[in-house]
């Protein structure tokens, strides 16, 4: 059961968003609810540099878990 998402959430891309170069199952971060169920959500490589932040519906993220007990 998926807990509501909130800032600082770890989401994976559900599917491919050619128009703004992501593809799925990039995993990002949420930075903001800039309206009711869209996020701003930063992508970065793998030495932390961002590559890309998007406006994304919270249908289009899967959240992801850190602590398996949750």
């Amino acid at each position: 059961m998926n807990e509501p998402l909130k800032q600082l959430d770890v989401v994976a891309l559900l599917c491919d968003k050619p128009d703004l170069g992501l593809r799925r199952g990039w995993v990002g971060t949420l930075l903001l609810e800039i309206s009711p169920g869209v996020w701003e959500v930063e992508f970065a490589n793998s030495q932390g540099h961002t590559v890309a932040t998007a406006p994304l519906r919270g249908g289009d993220l899967l959240q992801l878990q850190m602590d398996p007990a949750r």
